[in-house]
């Protein structure tokens, strides 16, 4: 037991209602699960709660449809969240306001890879990669809210309802660049400082977009690719990188190999998804900075849509 919750628990305290799609390990939209989730610490015990149903599922239903409401303990921490069940084991590290979180469900018989990130004090992007050993089976993706009720709540559920099976793609006919200010974290879960995020895209024709990403303030990087989408999946075409990427909804997860030591493996998250990302769109994006096989830092926060 401990005396007081962790940062991350007080960020994350309270009822969080979302509805989150369903993928298969293909990227094809599959259903919806309707959650609440809840993270309470009490008498120095930290338990969380999920409750909700799957609406669809096509084949997977069998295998994520919720028989009881989940419920787990928490060995609260900043540093190692360790999940003590009886509904699912394992470990998340909270770097600042994204958690990476690695654990297995014996509900779901799926080991699971969690990013959740909070988005000022009440939005919370979320997803959660489904493994069977090393093969994807599906993927959990959507956006929360907290403090919502009334007819707030049934505006954000209709959103997700929305924006749920929407495909990312980048815009296809107009120039334009994301940018904002993230924030860089070490390996060892401290704060280094801000990084300056660009992503600047020149579309080539429907299906190619010229990307250029650049990193400044904390962590200085920067590359051009080819950038060639092929229905869910996309590819990193050089010079400056390379790697591909596969896209499940609005969540586009990413590995790129710069030209020297350096590995990224990210998320990049479209909040209002519509087709061709338009003007004012705001990408929540997070990515594990490797420098082999190690982990170096990890980089989150948000970018916001601006056009040539």
């Amino acid at each position: 037991m401990t005396a007081a919750p962790s940062q991350w628990q007080q960020r994350i305290a309270g009822e969080w209602h979302g509805r989150p799609s369903l993928f298969d390990a293909d990227g094809t939209w599959r259903g919806y699960e309707d959650i609440r989730r809840s993270s309470v610490f009490a008498d120095g015990v930290t338990t969380y709660y999920m409750d909700g149903g799957l609406e669809g599922g096509g084949p997977l239903a069998g295998r994520f449809r919720l028989g009881a409401p989940f419920a787990f303990g928490v060995v609260d921490s900043d540093a190692d969240r360790i999940y003590t069940g009886p509904d699912f084991y394992g470990t998340g590290q909270p770097y600042g306001t994204f958690v990476d979180a690695h654990y297995y469900g014996p509900g779901w018989q799926v080991d699971l890879n969690t990013w959740n990130q909070v988005l000022g004090d009440d939005t919370q992007v979320y997803s959660s990669m489904l493994y069977q050993g090393p093969a994807v089976v599906g993927c959990f993706n959507g956006v929360y809210r907290r403090g919502v009720d009334g007819d707030t709540l049934a505006a954000h559920l209709a959103a997700e309802t929305r924006n749920g099976p929407v495909p990312f793609i980048l815009p296809t006919k107009q120039a334009g660049v994301y940018s904002g200010r993230c924030e860089l974290w070490g390996a060892d879960q401290k704060l280094v400082g801000p990084v300056d995020v660009e992503l600047a895209l020149t579309p080539v024709d429907l299906l190619r977009t010229r990307l250029s990403v650049t990193w400044t303030g904390a962590l200085r990087r920067a590359f051009t690719v080819d950038w060639r989408r092929d229905g869910f999946r996309s590819f990193y075409e050089g010079p400056g990188a390379w790697g591909n990427a596969i896209a499940f909804g609005r969540a586009n997860y990413s590995t790129v190999h710069c030209t020297d030591v350096v590995k990224l493996t990210g998320r990049e998250f479209m909040l209002d998804a519509t087709p061709g990302m338009g003007a004012g769109t705001v990408l929540a994006v997070a990515y594990r900075v490797y420098e082999g096989a190690t982990l170096a830092g990890v980089v989150h926060g948000s970018l916001t849509w601006s056009a040539a």
